[in-house]
């Protein structure tokens, strides 16, 4: 009996193809997501930056910061300007 090396090699290389895609596929997407959560991590981070200024100088002016609606409110409470 003799063995057909040329199908099994043929066989073997499509296999090792068909890997190789999957396996791009899956980091392809994988870098995709990564990407996506690096971009909102540093909107997040932005944002963070511009509400402390506004913070800041709130406080700088005088006026109270209303942490519920996150926006400067009135003079504070007892002090006149």
């Amino acid at each position: 009996m003799m063995v057909d090396w040329p199908k099994i090699l043929g066989g073997v290389l499509v296999l090792a193809a068909i890997t190789w895609v999957i396996v791009e596929i899956r980091e392809d997407g994988a870098r995709s997501i990564k990407d996506a959560i690096e971009r909102q991590n540093n909107d997040a981070a932005s944002k963070s930056d511009a509400d402390r200024s506004d913070y800041d100088r709130c406080l700088d002016g005088g006026r109270v910061w209303d942490f519920g609606a996150r926006k400067c409110r009135g003079a504070a409470p007892g002090r006149r300007d």
